[in-house]
Protein backbone atom coordinates (compact mmCIF):
# COMPACT_ATOMS: atom_id res chain seq x y z
CA UNK A 1 0.00 0.00 0.00
CA UNK A 2 1.55 3.27 -1.15
CA UNK A 3 0.40 6.78 -0.23
CA UNK A 4 0.07 9.87 -2.46
CA UNK A 5 0.96 7.72 -5.48
CA UNK A 6 1.51 9.06 -9.02
CA UNK A 7 -0.74 7.41 -11.60
CA UNK A 8 1.11 8.84 -14.59
CA UNK A 9 2.75 5.49 -15.51
CA UNK A 10 -0.60 3.73 -15.07
CA UNK A 11 -2.69 5.60 -17.65
CA UNK A 12 -1.82 5.61 -21.34
CA UNK A 13 -2.68 9.30 -21.66
CA UNK A 14 0.26 9.94 -19.33
CA UNK A 15 -1.76 12.41 -17.26
CA UNK A 16 -0.11 13.37 -13.98
CA UNK A 17 -2.62 12.70 -11.21
CA UNK A 18 -2.24 11.08 -7.83
CA UNK A 19 -4.15 8.55 -5.79
CA UNK A 20 -4.45 8.86 -2.02
CA UNK A 21 -3.51 5.18 -1.89
CA UNK A 22 -2.33 2.61 -4.42
CA UNK A 23 -1.73 -1.13 -4.31
CA UNK A 24 -1.07 -4.05 -6.65
CA UNK A 25 -2.99 -7.27 -6.15
CA UNK A 26 -2.12 -10.68 -7.54
CA UNK A 27 -4.85 -12.69 -5.83
CA UNK A 28 -8.55 -12.38 -5.13
CA UNK A 29 -7.81 -12.90 -1.44
CA UNK A 30 -5.86 -9.64 -1.37
CA UNK A 31 -8.85 -7.82 -2.85
CA UNK A 32 -11.18 -9.33 -0.25
CA UNK A 33 -8.87 -8.16 2.51
CA UNK A 34 -8.86 -4.60 1.16
CA UNK A 35 -12.65 -4.51 0.87
CA UNK A 36 -13.01 -5.92 4.39
CA UNK A 37 -10.44 -3.59 5.96
CA UNK A 38 -11.49 -0.42 4.12
CA UNK A 39 -15.24 -0.71 3.55
CA UNK A 40 -15.91 3.04 3.33
CA UNK A 41 -12.93 4.11 1.23
CA UNK A 42 -13.68 4.82 -2.48
CA UNK A 43 -12.04 2.21 -4.70
CA UNK A 44 -10.98 2.16 -8.33
CA UNK A 45 -9.95 -1.03 -10.10
CA UNK A 46 -7.27 -0.22 -12.67
CA UNK A 47 -6.21 -2.56 -15.46
CA UNK A 48 -3.97 -1.31 -18.23
CA UNK A 49 -5.21 2.29 -17.91
CA UNK A 50 -5.75 2.36 -21.67
CA UNK A 51 -9.38 3.48 -21.75
CA UNK A 52 -9.47 6.00 -18.94
CA UNK A 53 -8.97 9.74 -18.59
CA UNK A 54 -8.24 11.11 -15.15
CA UNK A 55 -9.69 14.59 -14.69
CA UNK A 56 -8.44 14.98 -11.12
CA UNK A 57 -6.63 13.19 -8.30
CA UNK A 58 -8.36 10.07 -7.01
CA UNK A 59 -9.53 10.43 -3.43
CA UNK A 60 -9.43 6.82 -2.35
CA UNK A 61 -7.51 3.66 -3.16
CA UNK A 62 -6.54 2.56 -6.66
CA UNK A 63 -6.26 -1.22 -6.95
CA UNK A 64 -4.10 -2.38 -9.84
CA UNK A 65 -5.27 -5.79 -11.06
CA UNK A 66 -2.27 -8.04 -11.59
CA UNK A 67 -4.03 -11.39 -11.11
CA UNK A 68 -2.74 -13.69 -13.85
CA UNK A 69 -3.27 -17.18 -15.16
CA UNK A 70 -5.10 -19.12 -17.86
CA UNK A 71 -6.28 -22.68 -18.20
CA UNK A 72 -8.19 -24.80 -20.68
CA UNK A 73 -11.50 -25.88 -19.17
CA UNK A 74 -13.21 -27.56 -22.12
CA UNK A 75 -12.13 -28.91 -25.49
CA UNK A 76 -13.84 -30.54 -28.45
CA UNK A 77 -12.74 -31.31 -32.00
CA UNK A 78 -13.82 -27.86 -33.16
CA UNK A 79 -13.58 -25.53 -30.15
CA UNK A 80 -11.64 -24.85 -26.98
CA UNK A 81 -12.76 -22.84 -23.94
CA UNK A 82 -10.08 -20.99 -22.00
CA UNK A 83 -10.48 -19.35 -18.58
CA UNK A 84 -8.25 -16.26 -18.34
CA UNK A 85 -7.63 -14.14 -15.25
CA UNK A 86 -8.45 -10.45 -15.49
CA UNK A 87 -4.91 -9.22 -14.91
CA UNK A 88 -3.51 -10.89 -18.03
CA UNK A 89 -2.32 -8.56 -20.79
CA UNK A 90 -4.87 -8.63 -23.62
CA UNK A 91 -2.44 -8.59 -26.55
CA UNK A 92 -0.30 -11.30 -24.93
CA UNK A 93 -3.41 -13.48 -24.65
CA UNK A 94 -4.30 -12.86 -28.30
CA UNK A 95 -0.82 -13.87 -29.43
CA UNK A 96 -0.89 -16.96 -27.19
CA UNK A 97 -4.15 -18.01 -28.86
CA UNK A 98 -2.74 -17.37 -32.34
CA UNK A 99 0.44 -19.33 -31.59
CA UNK A 100 -1.69 -22.26 -30.46
CA UNK A 101 -3.96 -21.95 -33.53
CA UNK A 102 -7.02 -20.95 -31.51
CA UNK A 103 -9.18 -18.59 -33.56
CA UNK A 104 -11.68 -15.84 -32.89
CA UNK A 105 -9.62 -12.99 -31.44
CA UNK A 106 -6.84 -12.56 -34.01
CA UNK A 107 -8.47 -9.36 -35.33
CA UNK A 108 -8.20 -7.89 -31.83
CA UNK A 109 -4.40 -7.97 -31.73
CA UNK A 110 -2.49 -5.01 -30.27
CA UNK A 111 -5.50 -3.56 -28.44
CA UNK A 112 -4.02 -2.20 -25.21
CA UNK A 113 -5.33 -3.13 -21.79
CA UNK A 114 -6.02 -6.25 -19.80
CA UNK A 115 -8.40 -9.18 -20.14
CA UNK A 116 -10.58 -7.98 -17.26
CA UNK A 117 -11.50 -4.76 -19.05
CA UNK A 118 -12.29 -6.43 -22.39
CA UNK A 119 -15.91 -7.39 -21.54
CA UNK A 120 -16.66 -4.02 -19.92
CA UNK A 121 -15.97 -2.16 -23.13
CA UNK A 122 -16.88 -5.04 -25.46
CA UNK A 123 -13.65 -4.25 -27.26
CA UNK A 124 -13.67 -4.60 -31.02
CA UNK A 125 -11.67 -3.91 -34.14
CA UNK A 126 -11.55 -4.85 -37.82
CA UNK A 127 -14.94 -6.55 -37.93
CA UNK A 128 -14.63 -8.49 -34.68
CA UNK A 129 -15.99 -7.95 -31.17
CA UNK A 130 -15.01 -9.77 -28.01
CA UNK A 131 -18.68 -10.53 -27.25
CA UNK A 132 -18.56 -13.10 -30.06
CA UNK A 133 -16.22 -15.36 -28.09
CA UNK A 134 -17.06 -14.67 -24.41
CA UNK A 135 -19.14 -17.36 -22.71
CA UNK A 136 -18.82 -16.41 -19.03
CA UNK A 137 -17.55 -13.57 -16.85
CA UNK A 138 -16.66 -14.20 -13.19
CA UNK A 139 -17.07 -11.14 -10.97
CA UNK A 140 -16.89 -10.09 -7.35
CA UNK A 141 -19.25 -7.47 -5.93
CA UNK A 142 -17.08 -4.66 -4.54
CA UNK A 143 -19.57 -3.75 -1.81
CA UNK A 144 -20.53 -7.12 -0.28
CA UNK A 145 -17.83 -9.46 -1.68
CA UNK A 146 -20.47 -11.75 -3.21
CA UNK A 147 -19.25 -13.57 -6.35
CA UNK A 148 -21.50 -13.49 -9.41
CA UNK A 149 -21.23 -15.08 -12.84
CA UNK A 150 -22.57 -13.46 -16.00
CA UNK A 151 -23.15 -15.56 -19.11
CA UNK A 152 -23.01 -13.95 -22.53
CA UNK A 153 -26.67 -12.93 -22.51
CA UNK A 154 -26.51 -11.49 -18.98
CA UNK A 155 -23.57 -9.31 -20.04
CA UNK A 156 -25.99 -7.36 -22.28
CA UNK A 157 -23.31 -6.71 -24.86
CA UNK A 158 -23.82 -3.89 -27.35
CA UNK A 159 -21.48 -1.84 -29.50
CA UNK A 160 -18.65 -0.80 -27.11
CA UNK A 161 -21.03 -1.41 -24.23
CA UNK A 162 -22.09 -3.96 -21.62
CA UNK A 163 -23.99 -4.26 -18.36
CA UNK A 164 -20.76 -3.36 -16.55
CA UNK A 165 -20.78 0.14 -18.07
CA UNK A 166 -24.26 1.04 -16.86
CA UNK A 167 -24.18 3.98 -14.41
CA UNK A 168 -25.61 1.90 -11.58
CA UNK A 169 -22.92 -0.76 -12.07
CA UNK A 170 -19.92 1.51 -12.57
CA UNK A 171 -17.16 0.25 -10.28
CA UNK A 172 -19.48 -2.30 -8.70
CA UNK A 173 -18.02 -5.47 -10.20
CA UNK A 174 -14.43 -6.65 -10.12
CA UNK A 175 -13.86 -8.95 -13.10
CA UNK A 176 -11.67 -11.78 -11.92
CA UNK A 177 -11.91 -14.23 -14.82
CA UNK A 178 -13.27 -14.41 -18.36
CA UNK A 179 -14.08 -17.55 -20.34
CA UNK A 180 -13.45 -17.50 -24.11
CA UNK A 181 -14.71 -20.09 -26.59
CA UNK A 182 -12.21 -20.17 -29.45
CA UNK A 183 -12.16 -22.16 -32.68
CA UNK A 184 -9.78 -24.98 -33.56
CA UNK A 185 -11.09 -25.28 -37.13
CA UNK A 186 -11.37 -21.89 -38.76
CA UNK A 187 -14.02 -21.94 -41.48
CA UNK A 188 -14.50 -18.18 -41.63
CA UNK A 189 -11.72 -15.65 -41.13
CA UNK A 190 -12.65 -11.97 -40.96
CA UNK A 191 -10.65 -10.16 -43.60
CA UNK A 192 -13.13 -7.76 -45.20
CA UNK A 193 -12.85 -4.86 -42.75
CA UNK A 194 -10.40 -2.03 -43.13
CA UNK A 195 -7.15 -2.63 -44.97
CA UNK A 196 -6.61 -6.27 -43.93
CA UNK A 197 -7.08 -7.72 -47.41
CA UNK A 198 -4.85 -5.06 -48.92
CA UNK A 199 -2.02 -5.84 -46.50
CA UNK A 200 -2.41 -9.59 -47.04
CA UNK A 201 -2.32 -9.06 -50.80
CA UNK A 202 0.86 -6.98 -50.51
CA UNK A 203 2.43 -9.81 -48.54
CA UNK A 204 1.22 -12.39 -51.09
CA UNK A 205 -0.80 -14.22 -48.43
CA UNK A 206 -3.34 -15.89 -50.71
CA UNK A 207 -4.51 -18.38 -48.09
CA UNK A 208 -3.88 -16.54 -44.81
CA UNK A 209 -3.88 -18.19 -41.42
CA UNK A 210 -4.51 -16.72 -37.96
CA UNK A 211 -0.92 -15.50 -37.65
CA UNK A 212 -1.15 -13.71 -41.00
CA UNK A 213 -4.31 -11.87 -40.00
CA UNK A 214 -2.98 -10.92 -36.57
CA UNK A 215 0.26 -9.58 -38.10
CA UNK A 216 -1.72 -7.64 -40.72
CA UNK A 217 -3.80 -6.03 -37.97
CA UNK A 218 -0.66 -5.21 -35.99
CA UNK A 219 0.93 -3.60 -39.04
CA UNK A 220 -2.18 -1.49 -39.74
CA UNK A 221 -2.54 -0.37 -36.13
CA UNK A 222 1.15 0.54 -35.84
CA UNK A 223 0.95 2.59 -39.05
CA UNK A 224 -2.09 4.57 -37.91
CA UNK A 225 -1.98 4.77 -34.12
CA UNK A 226 0.64 6.47 -31.95
CA UNK A 227 2.60 4.40 -29.43
CA UNK A 228 1.30 5.42 -25.97
CA UNK A 229 4.80 4.86 -24.58
CA UNK A 230 5.92 7.79 -26.72
CA UNK A 231 2.80 9.92 -27.16
CA UNK A 232 0.01 9.83 -24.58
CA UNK A 233 -3.30 8.54 -25.98
CA UNK A 234 -6.07 6.04 -25.38
CA UNK A 235 -6.51 4.82 -28.94
CA UNK A 236 -9.93 5.60 -30.39
CA UNK A 237 -11.44 8.36 -28.27
CA UNK A 238 -14.92 8.24 -29.82
CA UNK A 239 -17.41 5.55 -30.75
CA UNK A 240 -18.56 5.30 -34.36
CA UNK A 241 -22.08 6.79 -34.39
CA UNK A 242 -25.17 4.93 -35.58
CA UNK A 243 -27.63 6.81 -37.77
CA UNK A 244 -30.93 6.06 -39.50
CA UNK A 245 -31.13 5.27 -43.20
CA UNK A 246 -33.01 8.52 -43.72
CA UNK A 247 -30.22 10.51 -42.09
CA UNK A 248 -27.64 8.60 -44.10
CA UNK A 249 -29.36 9.46 -47.39
CA UNK A 250 -29.59 13.12 -46.39
CA UNK A 251 -25.87 13.27 -45.64
CA UNK A 252 -24.93 11.49 -48.87
CA UNK A 253 -26.58 14.26 -50.86
CA UNK A 254 -24.13 16.71 -49.32
CA UNK A 255 -21.18 14.34 -48.81
CA UNK A 256 -21.29 11.67 -51.56
CA UNK A 257 -17.88 10.37 -50.43
CA UNK A 258 -19.11 9.56 -46.91
CA UNK A 259 -18.34 5.94 -45.96
CA UNK A 260 -20.96 3.90 -44.11
CA UNK A 261 -21.51 0.34 -42.92
CA UNK A 262 -24.62 -1.75 -42.45
CA UNK A 263 -25.44 -2.90 -38.92
CA UNK A 264 -27.52 -5.80 -37.67
CA UNK A 265 -30.34 -3.33 -37.02
CA UNK A 266 -32.82 -2.67 -39.80
CA UNK A 267 -32.24 0.64 -41.62
CA UNK A 268 -29.47 1.63 -39.18
CA UNK A 269 -25.96 2.44 -40.42
CA UNK A 270 -22.61 3.05 -38.77
CA UNK A 271 -20.59 6.10 -39.82
CA UNK A 272 -16.84 6.26 -39.09
CA UNK A 273 -16.32 8.92 -36.43
CA UNK A 274 -12.80 9.44 -37.76
CA UNK A 275 -14.20 10.47 -41.15
CA UNK A 276 -16.56 13.00 -39.55
CA UNK A 277 -13.76 14.51 -37.46
CA UNK A 278 -11.37 14.67 -40.41
CA UNK A 279 -14.07 16.17 -42.67
CA UNK A 280 -14.69 18.84 -40.05
CA UNK A 281 -11.02 19.82 -40.22
CA UNK A 282 -9.77 18.60 -36.84
CA UNK A 283 -7.25 16.01 -38.02
CA UNK A 284 -3.69 17.05 -37.16
CA UNK A 285 -4.76 20.14 -35.23
CA UNK A 286 -2.72 20.92 -32.10
CA UNK A 287 -3.65 23.20 -29.24
CA UNK A 288 -0.73 23.55 -26.86
CA UNK A 289 -0.06 20.17 -25.26
CA UNK A 290 -3.13 18.45 -26.77
CA UNK A 291 -4.21 17.68 -30.31
CA UNK A 292 -5.79 15.33 -32.83
CA UNK A 293 -3.37 12.79 -34.27
CA UNK A 294 -2.24 13.61 -37.84
CA UNK A 295 -2.65 10.00 -39.02
CA UNK A 296 -5.90 9.04 -37.25
CA UNK A 297 -8.57 11.62 -36.45
CA UNK A 298 -10.17 9.30 -33.86
CA UNK A 299 -7.15 9.69 -31.59
CA UNK A 300 -6.70 12.61 -29.21
CA UNK A 301 -3.11 12.88 -27.99
CA UNK A 302 -1.21 14.35 -25.07
CA UNK A 303 1.96 15.83 -26.57
CA UNK A 304 3.33 16.33 -23.07
CA UNK A 305 2.13 17.87 -19.86
CA UNK A 306 -1.56 18.05 -20.70
CA UNK A 307 -4.13 17.68 -17.94
CA UNK A 308 -7.16 15.46 -18.20
CA UNK A 309 -9.38 18.54 -18.24
CA UNK A 310 -7.48 19.97 -21.24
CA UNK A 311 -7.93 16.69 -23.13
CA UNK A 312 -11.64 16.54 -22.31
CA UNK A 313 -12.08 20.20 -23.30
CA UNK A 314 -10.76 19.40 -26.79
CA UNK A 315 -13.04 16.36 -27.01
CA UNK A 316 -16.03 18.52 -26.01
CA UNK A 317 -15.21 21.05 -28.75
CA UNK A 318 -15.02 18.28 -31.34
CA UNK A 319 -18.35 16.83 -30.18
CA UNK A 320 -20.02 20.24 -30.42
CA UNK A 321 -18.57 20.90 -33.87
CA UNK A 322 -19.68 17.52 -35.27
CA UNK A 323 -23.15 18.15 -33.86
CA UNK A 324 -23.27 21.57 -35.51
CA UNK A 325 -21.92 20.43 -38.90
CA UNK A 326 -23.55 17.01 -39.30
CA UNK A 327 -26.31 16.90 -36.65
CA UNK A 328 -24.71 13.72 -35.32
CA UNK A 329 -23.94 13.07 -31.67
CA UNK A 330 -20.48 11.69 -30.94
CA UNK A 331 -19.96 9.71 -27.74
CA UNK A 332 -16.59 9.03 -26.08
CA UNK A 333 -15.27 5.49 -25.71
CA UNK A 334 -12.98 6.74 -22.98
CA UNK A 335 -14.17 6.65 -19.36
CA UNK A 336 -13.77 9.84 -17.36
CA UNK A 337 -12.65 9.58 -13.73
Amino acid sequence: MQKNFSLKPYNTFGVEVKADWFTDIDSEEQLLTIIDDLPEMPKLILGGGSNILFLKDFKGIVIHNNIKGKKIIEETETHITVAVKGGENWHDFVMWAVENNYGGIENLALIPGKVGTAPIQNIGAYGAEVKDVITLVHTLNMTNCVPKKFDNTACQFKYRDSIFKKPENKGLYFINEVHFKLTKKHHILKMDYGAIQEVLKQQNKLQPNLEDIAQAVIKIRQSKLPDPNKTGNAGSFFKNPYISDRKRRQLLLKYPDMPFYKTNQKEVYKIPAGWLIEKAGWKGQQFGPVGVHPKQALVIVNYGGATGKQIKALADKIIADIKQKFEINLHPEVNFI
